[in-house]
Order: C-alpha cells, then structure tokens, then sequence
C-alpha cells in the first residue's frame, strides 16, 4: 500500500475558502477508481507553522497513485482548483 499525505497552506485563509479547499478534495470519493483511502482535515491548531488543510490518500500500489495523478477529474478539476487558492502545497509518499 501507498500513502499520499498533501498539506494545502491557502493564499486566503478565510473559513469560506479553507472549508471549500476540504469540500473539493472530499469530492474524489467515489470519483477515482484507485482511490482505497480519502480523508480531508481542516487544521485546528492554527500555529504559525501549521498549513490549512491536510489530505491522506492510500492506494494499493505505486502505479495506482501515478493513475491517481493523472485521473481526469484529480488533474483538471482538483489540481487547478488547489493551484489557484494555495500558495504552497507540500506532498511526501510512502510505503505503508
């Protein structure tokens, strides 16, 4: 198994606009075949070295994250909408 851990920090970081940064992302489930774990979190802390929004996705394989990459709706749909309201966006990738 693999996990995909993604931390969003949002260039706005009003509620409105973390909530639907969470909501988007939450909005894979169901969508992409090779998703086998989907999990979103706003940040409660809110320390200075704290981001936004957490994701933790798994998947069985690393071919199937690099579907996941690529997937219609992941590429074209969710990475433009996080590029546009984040101003950093950090990943690490494991076996798990």
């Amino acid at each position: 198994m693999v996990t995909h851990i993604v931390f969003f920090k949002l260039a706005e970081q009003t509620a409105e606009k973390i909530a639907a940064v969470r909501d988007k992302l939450l909005s894979m489930e169901g969508r992409i075949a090779e998703l086998r774990h989907l999990e979103a979190g706003i940040d409660v802390i809110r320390s200075e070295r704290s981001y936004d929004v957490a994701l933790i996705t798994k998947f069985d394989s690393l071919a199937d994250l690099q579907s996941y990459q690529v997937h219609p709706y992941h590429a074209g749909e969710v990475v433009p909408f996080m590029k546009a309201n984040c101003s950093s966006i950090v990943a690490v990738d494991y076996n798990s």
